[in-house]
């Protein structure tokens, strides 16, 4: 791997996808990092702590820690990749679509590209409007700030202009980069807890060596950490054994013959990606 790296490195033009891409994904984090005013980002971010079983623990993954922090970027991705899918079942069930995707050529996925955009935009709209009456509802706007309408449009159209910029991000990644933004930006989110996780498994194996319990208090046997390592390897192992896994359709050639000499009769196969046919 480390000398496949670095024979891209040596190309030119793959060099320049590799800093491009680079440089995306820091202004990715960057943004992680940028919150959205009169939200009380730190009774929030505790509060989410103990919501790490849950589907808000879930989206607070998949953002890497931006959706508990009320960051611009809080809803990461996912309004484009609801939006998409979303698309995609509209396309078998409405001919006009089905029609742009079958035989609209280029310019019916020009088409169908800019119509996921602006559904992600109005997801985008309705989860941060949702978010915000989550928010709200839990008095985790911050007091003294201003309360009624002006807050809330700020925060609503700022995680909606934040999860808009990240699919024009994925987007430039894709065709500028090494391809595959969304899910690069996805996975830099995911990645990101990786030092968050390694602390806190930390601390867990010490309040367990020191006996320290209590409410709240998160205690981790030793020898867990290797049963830990071990799934998460396994789970890599699986999913590149899916990602790479093939169907051979067996293809017999018919024999035939020219002049004196019999030709064919081969057997050979057809190689279908399973991930890709289901």
């Amino acid at each position: 791997m480390i000398e496949t790296v670095r024979n891209a490195w040596k190309v030119p033009e793959l060099r320049k996808k590799i800093m491009f891409t680079i440089f995306a994904l820091l202004i990715f984090r960057l943004g992680s990092a940028v919150p959205v005013p009169y939200i009380d980002s730190t009774t929030l971010e505790t509060y989410l702590a103990a919501q790490s079983g849950t589907i808000l623990g879930l989206m607070n993954a998949m953002s890497g820690s931006a959706f508990s922090m009320a960051t611009v970027f809080a809803l990461s991705i996912q309004p484009y990749i609801n939006a998409s899918i979303i698309i995609q079942l509209l396309t078998v069930a409405i001919p006009a679509l089905e029609r742009l995707a079958k035989e609209g050529g280029e310019e019916g996925r020009k088409k169908i590209a800019s119509i996921t955009r602006y559904t992600t935009v109005a997801i985008g709209l309705l989860q941060g409007f949702g978010y915000y009456t989550l928010i709200k509802s839990y008095g985790l706007v911050e007091s003294g700030s201003v309360n009624g309408i002006w807050a809330g449009i700020v925060i609503v159209l700022s995680f909606t202009a934040g999860s808009a910029f990240l699919m024009w991000l994925g987007e430039q990644i894709t065709e500028f980069g090494i391809g595959n933004g969304i899910s690069i930006i996805l996975f830099a989110g995911i990645l990101s807890r990786g030092p968050s996780m390694i602390r806190t498994m930390y601390q867990g194996v010490r309040n367990n060596l020191d006996g320290v319990t209590g409410e709240g208090i998160f205690n981790l046997p030793v020898w867990a950490i290797p049963l830990i390592l071990i799934g998460m390897l396994a789970i890599v192992v699986l999913i590149v054994f899916i990602q790479n896994a093939e169907r051979r359709i067996p293809v017999q050639y018919a024999k035939r013959v020219v002049g004196r000499k019999m030709y064919g009769g081969q057997s050979s196969h057809i190689p279908l990606k399973v991930n890709m046919t289901g």
